[in-house]
């Protein structure tokens, strides 16, 4: 199964702020506000969500497709992430811009606050879906992540065209969405990402109650933070997922990613969407134990353990086969 996957490429810088946001916001005051968080620790990562699912997929041994737009300073992230399994022959590479930042901050809740420079993403409108499937052989799933809109529309769009399964995930940039924009991009996926937050966006965005987007969609898919996943299909019970525990949360940025790398991995090993959702937890909680999107190790015997651990034995054993190479 050769996965696409589409968005953004970026470096993250990821600070900690000591305290607690809510604290420092004043109710009456939130039309105005004039904030400056001291924050007591600074990491740079490669990220982008795009690049953080291809390499979640890379480090499975999925040979996933990487599609989106990087800066001139994109050689050094090239390389790392060829390295790590990820097929970037076709990133498109801007020769003016600088790839995308993210900047984030963090607090001792693990709430975030995060801005977002697109950068080198401004050219994704110009990539041709149908051209990187005929030069890559194929796909069999292309997952439309957060990317200028307009890209994302396009792909979207060329997907369905070609008959080709869409993942939806247009998470960060539901904000920018007009109500048109949301129901093109979801409409028709046979899955869809959200978070908690991005759910009840969604909803608004699109004007669709829930029950409205189930009729649209295969399989909506939820990550509840802490709270694991919910996965639901129209007429069908919905299903829940719990998370995998740890006490060692480091840093949540990039869970997500890692859930989705997880998930499209057990999709293409055939898994039942509940043993890919589980799949997806244990690389979720992966992520939250290390600080930085792409600076996990995956280890077949870790995750395995996890799997028995959290999920039972008989999910560890149709997994095993499949995390052979993964070392």
């Amino acid at each position: 199964m050769r996965i696409v996957v589409t968005g953004s490429i970026a470096t993250d810088h990821l600070m900690v702020f000591p305290g607690r946001f809510s604290e420092q916001l004043i109710k009456e005051q939130l039309e105005r506000v004039s904030l400056s968080f001291l924050a007591d620790r600074l990491e740079v990562h490669r990220g982008g969500v795009a690049a953080n699912i291809s390499f979640g997929l890379g480090m499975l041994g999925l040979d996933p497709v990487l599609a989106g737009a990087a800066g001139r300073d994109f050689s050094e992230y090239d390389a790392w992430l060829r390295a790590h399994g990820v097929d970037t022959s076709v990133v498109r590479v801007s020769e003016t811009l600088h790839t995308a930042r993210f900047v984030c901050t963090t607090d001792q809740d693990q709430n975030q606050i995060a801005t977002f420079y697109a950068g080198a993403m401004a050219e994704a409108p110009r990539i041709d879906l149908a051209e990187i499937t005929e030069r890559v052989g194929g796909a069999s799933l292309v997952l439309v992540g957060a990317d200028d809109p307009a890209a994302m529309l396009r792909h979207t769009e060329t997907a369905h065209r070609l008959g080709i399964p869409v993942a939806a995930d247009p998470s960060q940039q539901l904000a920018r969405l007009d109500r048109e924009q949301a129901r093109r991009l979801v409409d028709g996926a046979r899955w869809l990402f959200t978070n908690e937050y991005e759910a009840a966006l969604l909803q608004e965005r699109t004007g669709w109650g829930e029950q409205d987007l189930l009729d649209r969609v295969g399989t909506w898919i939820t990550t509840l933070g802490p709270g694991g996943v919910a996965l639901a299909r129209s007429g069908e019970d919905r299903l829940h997922v719990p998370a995998v525990p740890t006490d060692k949360v480091a840093d949540p940025t990039g869970a997500g990613d890692a859930f989705r790398a997880g998930f499209l991995a057990g999709l293409a090993w055939q898994l039942t969407d509940e043993q890919a959702a589980q799949l997806g937890c244990v690389l979720a909680t992966t992520v939250l134990e290390s600080v930085g999107t792409q600076e996990y190790k995956l280890l077949a015997s870790d995750l395995l353990a996890r799997l028995d651990t959290t999920y039972g034995h008989q999910v560890a054993r149709t997994v095993a086969p499949h995390l052979e190479g993964v070392s």
